[in-house]
């Protein structure tokens, strides 16, 4: 590992170490709850900051009038807010939260009440992800609208906030309403429980700089563009009367391996270790390890995962110092 030696101790947006996150793989259930417990407990006992988990919840098969998705649609996915459940009651340290929750296709409301629940019962511990996600027969089988995603995300965050801070919700959105409405109790973070948001394209940038607490960015191979992307938050935050500095930065370290040198990347540190100091050396605060990847990169047990997952973790602090 000589060849990135020399960089312990980068300093992320956030004004400290690098913080490392875990996106939990759904195929732990495979081997039953009890190593599904263990592996969460596992990634809060090696030494993790945070856990997130995707969102879908469903897999189109392609039609005669659509293609198939991204991911087989046979894929096994958790659903996102009862994983994050079960995780929090078996740690006590690690914050949990979305990477990311498809907030259009779920009635806002309900994830504003689920989440304050869950930070209540977590001590404290969880951050919303949302994203405008991009499946549009997912939104079809959920009978909510594809095509206005975007206008209704914008205001579902201002509405899950004001369920979160106001004792008195009067709510008068185009999408959603609320008349003389409570929600109680408020949670320990209450109307601070921070809100990141996913997305790449323009208007997802404008949303972060606008209205949210951070940026979840899935893997920039890039990291000149990934720099000029928060430049871009940035600058339209200041524009929008906020401090650009308080808006933090998350990207994943690698996506799934949908090739041979993909399948490679967690089994070669010195790729992991270079492309966590590319990340962190562009302004991300957070760098999300993929288990879901590792997995498909050779790791095929909740034993294997947890094992890796100190490699990596072991490696990573080694040049990066702790948080």
């Amino acid at each position: 590992m000589a060849m990135f030696t020399g960089l312990a101790g980068i300093k992320a947006d956030n004004g400290g170490i690098m913080k490392l996150t875990v996106e939990f793989p759904s195929v732990a259930y495979r081997e039953g709850p009890a190593q599904v417990k263990k592996l969460a407990k596992a990634i809060e006992d090696i030494g993790f900051d945070h856990i997130d988990m995707f969102d879908h919840v469903l897999m189109g098969y392609p039609t005669a009038t659509r293609q198939g998705p991204m991911y087989p649609p046979q894929m096994p996915i958790l659903e996102t807010l009862v994983l994050l459940s079960f995780a929090a009651a078996v740690t006590e340290r690690v914050t949990l939260g979305s990477e990311v929750l498809i907030l259009p296709q779920r009635q806002p409301t309900l994830v504003a009440k689920q989440i304050s629940t869950l930070d209540t019962l977590s001590g404290g511990r969880v951050r919303l992800g949302v994203g405008s996600g991009w499946q549009a027969s997912e939104y079809e089988a959920l009978n909510e609208d594809f095509g206005n995603r975007g206008k209704r995300m914008d205001e579902a965050i201002r509405l899950i906030r004001a369920y979160w801070t106001d004792a008195q919700i009067d709510f008068n959105g185009e999408f959603y309403t609320a008349n003389a409405m409570a929600m109680e109790p408020k949670s320990p973070q209450a109307g601070k429980l921070p809100i990141w948001i996913g997305g790449a394209a323009p208007r997802a940038l404008t949303r972060v700089a606008e209205l949210g607490d951070g940026w979840l960015a899935t893997a920039i191979e890039d990291v000149s563009k990934a720099t000029q992307l928060i430049a871009s938050i940035r600058e339209q935050a200041a524009e929008f009367g906020r401090d650009p500095a308080s808006i933090g930065m998350q990207m994943m370290l690698d996506v799934p391996p949908r090739d041979a040198a993909g399948k490679r990347f967690y089994k070669d540190m010195d790729a992991v270790i270079g492309r966590a100091v590319a990340v962190s050396e562009a302004g991300f605060g957070w760098g999300s390890i993929n288990a879901t990847a590792m997995f498909q990169a050779g790791f095929r047990s909740v034993d294997a995962l947890i094992d890796q997952l100190g490699v990596v973790h072991d490696a990573i602090r080694s040049e990066l110092g702790h948080s």
